[in-house]
């Protein structure tokens, strides 16, 4: 899993490698803090595993602002490959905000 940090693809998926490390850094943060991971884990993968598993599959991205947001699907009404699929979910995990900011 961690070759997929050199995939150009993922690099530009979330806008470079400075954003892919601050989308890394900040998803850590939240991990190491008891935060749920949003994939499906067996327990054998490392939580930088698990981070950019949850970028691969679009779990997670950094906003306009660079803060971390997670994204849910909606209910079942909104049908899958509508334009509103997905919303922004912001409440999804709890916020821990790391000392000193």
């Amino acid at each position: 899993m961690i070759d997929e940090l050199r995939d150009e693809k993922l690099i530009e998926k979330v806008g470079g490698r400075f954003q892919l490390s601050a989308l890394i850094q900040k998803r850590l943060v939240y991990l190491n803090k008891g935060a749920a991971s949003f994939v499906e884990t067996d327990g054998t993968k490392s939580k930088l595993e698990l981070v950019i598993q949850e970028i691969v599959e679009d779990k997670i991205y950094l906003d306009t602002n660079g803060e971390l947001r997670y994204r849910s699907e909606l209910p079942a009404e909104n049908p899958i490959g509508s334009t509103a699929a997905f919303r922004f979910d912001t409440e999804a995990a709890p916020d821990f905000t790391p000392e000193g900011d």
